[in-house]
């Protein structure tokens, strides 16, 4: 569940009341943290675009930090080609047999609900890509012959924009499965003062869970079609199940948006935001651009967005 009021870091004025963010960055208040999720039921939305504009919109005036939690296929790197200042691994813990003191009485693989061990009478086998390192083969192991070491499943990346924004890229290994472990991992390294803006998989699986998880709202992207809007409410369903408030925006829309409004009036979700089909904002995304960097008048409304993020939190 989202706090009422904005998540706060450690600071002797916790109940002084939320005031967004200031026209000028001298009057920021460093203490603050919004955490918004952008997501959407299907891919093709443009909620990548949506979250990199954002970011860099609300980098004018507050510190920013960008997650990219898609894992299985990050891009928003590719709006912003700095090179990573810092990378790091991300590790898990898998189990390591030592044959010589094991006693083949299969209690481990008896254990494992995932079916990553197999004992026969004289060799243990582990699939790594099954195993949830849940540590539960080496605490019921008497015989001692279960130690954990380390596997890589991935990797995050830390690039510096500006002074005011910076960027959390998680990638998960090809082949691998276990996209939650590095979403949680770019999420912990993400944590500090000023917005963090979430980019979530497309979808409504277990990897847009663990992103929504401490957001304090939901902006929902969705498009102009029948598919757009069965998406929709199936990502809403999520959002209301886990009690996130949601907000959305209608991307590529042809102004027949008549269906898409009347279910979010209906459940009494806001529309923030319309953006056009429009050739110009196609190319601009089309060479890796942002449309908020190419036209003040984008810059503002991407600020605006914001804002109504925030009064849609406060009102709650």
């Amino acid at each position: 569940m989202p706090s009422k009021h904005f998540s706060r870091v450690n600071s002797g004025n916790s109940d002084l009341p939320f005031s967004y963010v200031p026209e000028t960055s001298d009057n920021i208040d460093d203490t603050l943290i919004m955490k918004v999720t952008v997501a959407s039921g299907k891919g093709g939305t443009g909620k990548s675009m949506v979250a990199a504009n954002l970011a860099w919109a609300l980098s004018e005036t507050s510190p920013v930090t960008l997650v990219d939690c898609d894992v299985e296929e990050p891009n928003l790197h590719l709006f912003f080609p700095q090179d990573p200042i810092e990378r790091e691994e991300v590790t898990v813990p898998v189990p390591s047999i030592d044959l010589d003191r094991c006693t083949f009485c299969g209690d481990c693989a008896g254990f494992c609900a995932y079916g990553a061990l197999l004992v026969t009478k004289d060799r243990v086998l582990f699939f790594p890509d099954l195993c949830h390192s849940c540590g539960g083969c080496s605490l019921i192991c008497l015989a001692g012959a279960i130690k954990e070491t380390q596997r890589s499943i991935g990797t995050l990346t830390l690039r510096h924009i500006s002074d005011r924004l910076h960027i959390v890229t998680g990638t998960l290994q090809e082949g691998d499965v276990l996209a939650t472990k590095v979403i949680r991992e770019a999420k912990r390294i993400a944590e500090r003062p000023g917005w963090i803006v979430y980019d979530a998989s497309p979808g409504t699986s277990c990897p847009v869970v663990e992103t929504l998880q401490g957001s304090d709202l939901c902006l929902l992207v969705t498009e102009s079609t029948p598919f757009g809007l069965h998406d929709l409410e199936l990502a809403y369903s999520v959002t209301s199940y886990m009690g996130i408030p949601s907000g959305v925006v209608i991307n590529l829309s042809d102004g027949r948006d008549k269906e898409t409004r009347a279910f979010c009036e209906e459940k009494e979700i806001p529309v923030f935001a319309t953006i056009p089909f429009d050739r110009w904002i196609a190319h601009v995304q089309g060479v890796g651009d942002l449309i908020s960097r190419r036209d003040s008048f984008w810059k503002d409304r991407f600020i605006a967005l914001g804002m109504a993020c925030c009064s849609r939190v406060e009102e709650l």
